[in-house]
């Protein structure tokens, strides 16, 4: 509202009003949903990185590698383990070791990921200090043997 000084002592107020800010507010608010509400709509999509064995390198013997099949259970080095023992078992191993504690996880593409996140889970507690995925370049089984090249 607006007052205008009249003449002496008289005072008028206006009762329009100033409606200049809010259309401004209006304005702005009309351009974020214009750019917003599409982004919305279509969804947010962000590709995964896709991994190649650029270094291909044998299992050594000093490495330490979790196996998890697809019924969830372990497997320490190749050998099926008890999910009880796992932590313990892991505890000893890496309490001897004093810069290589490295864990190299090796896990059914099937798995439910709340059976890896236990496994990491276990390996933070029991000293595990870098964790690394095995994957294959194809699909072979979980521990199988390497496949022998022959001639048919």
């Amino acid at each position: 509202m607006g007052m205008s000084a009249g003449s002496a002592g008289t005072t008028t107020v206006k009762a329009s009003p100033n409606v200049i800010p809010m259309i401004d507010i209006m304005l702005v608010l009309l351009i974020i949903f214009m750019i917003v509400t599409p982004l919305i709509s279509a969804g947010f999509k962000a590709p995964m990185p896709k991994g190649i064995h650029l270094d291909a390198r044998p299992e050594g013997d000093d490495e330490i590698i979790l196996g998890i099949d697809v019924s969830g259970h372990y497997f320490l080095n190749g050998r099926p383990i008890p999910k009880e023992t796992l932590e313990d078992q892991l505890k000893s191993i890496y309490s001897a070791r004093t810069t290589d504690k490295i864990l190299y996880f090796k896990a059914d593409n099937q798995l439910q990921f709340a059976k890896i996140q236990e496994a990491v889970e276990i390996a933070r507690k029991a000293g595990a200090r870098v964790m690394a995925a095995i994957t294959e370049p194809k699909a072979a089984g979980l521990f199988a043997a390497p496949e022998k090249k022959g001639k048919s």
